[in-house]
């Protein structure tokens, strides 16, 4: 597979970090401790490199309508400024990604796939765009991304931005947009994140990411502000029991299970890819009365579930494990899992084989963490 390498690498290198390969892309997992990382973001604040991540604009008169067929949700209807979750799908209903979509105009929207399959995503976007008034148009090779995330994001935000924009900022709702100015550059500020936290994810040109990294950096120091690596990353996702692609997702899930039934806007007007086979897998059940669906788990013992771990009930393989570590915040093991539809409400106690030790977990609500508003 070929290495790529962020706008950002380099000062990832002077910062020490460790770095493992993400989707093809050479990223930090760590700069000191994962711990240290995870426990700044939830306290203070955690500046991370998401300059892997995929960016396409699409853009025309047909934008709204083409969305809406390309993806299971009703893009159409987002109000400018605003942003949505969805999912693109393919034929079989199968999820070939999960990603954020933010209208900036009428007829202008970016679409933010994640990073390894942000050219699976680019492509299959261009080729549905055949007979719609559109273009699509993948930046994600010039576009770098910086978040910033944690209770004391918006105060570092604010000191890199004028004083008569500050409004822009504070006034900025969860999942919207707005062009700002920032470091002395107007770039687009998102309030969104994958850490259950409040937070920000700025979009800056490759050539000026480095600038801004600093900048956040030196500003945010007063702030407790600290780099975060991809290893404090998952854990805080998990805690929020945000999905992850390759665990959660795949193209062999559907999205009734993996509880994403709302993301699929079955009613809106017209086809779009996989509707067929979506409405089919509804119509029999899917996460709801058959097959499996994907719960929150908490270790009712000190050891951590892993993905993959068989998850038993009674000595029967009845799910398995996605995602699984100890919760930094918590103080006890979590994990998410599919497990059989029977066997999924909350309360209910299953065991997960621990290399050949079963460990009792309870099914518990996600998310495991809610953050204090």
């Amino acid at each position: 597979m070929t290495e790529n390498y962020t706008a950002l690498y380099d000062e990832h290198k002077k910062a020490g970090a460790s770095f493992t390969d993400f989707g093809g892309w050479q990223m930090p997992l760590k700069y000191t401790s994962e711990l240290a990382e995870h426990h700044a973001v939830r306290k203070s604040a955690g500046l991370f490199d998401l300059s892997h991540m995929g960016e396409v604009w699409v853009t025309g008169p047909d934008a709204g309508a083409f969305l809406d067929y390309a993806l299971a949700g009703k893009l159409s209807s987002i109000a400018v400024g605003k942003a949505k979750y969805s999912l693109i799908c393919n034929e079989d209903g199968g999820i070939i990604d999960d990603l954020i979509s933010y209208r900036r105009s009428d007829e202008k929207y970016l679409v933010v796939p994640n990073a390894g399959n942000a050219v699976t995503v680019a492509a299959a976007l261009a080729e549905r765009a055949a007979g719609f008034d559109v273009v699509v148009d993948d930046v994600s090779a010039e576009t770098s991304l910086i978040a910033v995330q944690g209770p004391n994001a918006e105060a570092i935000l604010l000191g890199l931005v004028p004083a008569g924009q500050h409004e822009l900022v504070t006034g900025l709702k969860y999942y919207a947009a707005v062009e700002v100015e920032i470091n002395g550059q107007t770039l687009l500020l998102a309030r969104t994140g994958y850490t259950g936290e409040d937070g920000f994810e700025i979009y800056v040109p490759n050539a000026d990411a480095p600038g801004l990294w600093e900048a956040l950096l030196d500003l945010g120091a007063a702030h407790g502000l600290i780099p975060a690596g991809l290893a404090c990353r998952d854990s805080l996702r998990l805690e929020a029991g945000m999905p992850l692609y390759g665990n959660e997702l795949s193209l062999e899930g559907d999205p009734f299970a993996a509880g994403l039934g709302p993301v699929v806007a079955l009613s809106k007007e017209g086809d779009f890819v996989g509707k067929a086979a979506l409405a089919a897998k509804k119509e029999a059940g899917a996460g709801s009365t058959s097959g499996r669906k994907l719960v929150g788990l908490k270790g009712l013992g000190r050891r951590a579930a892993r993905g993959h771990y068989p998850v038993l009930k009674d000595g029967n393989v009845v799910g398995e494990v996605t995602s699984g570590q100890p919760s930094p915040t918590l103080g006890y093991p979590v994990a998410m899992a599919y497990v059989d539809v029977a066997l999924s409400e909350i309360g209910t106690v299953l065991e997960v084989d621990l290399r050949g030790k079963a460990e009792a977990f309870e099914v518990v609500a996600l998310p495991f963490y809610k953050r204090a508003k």
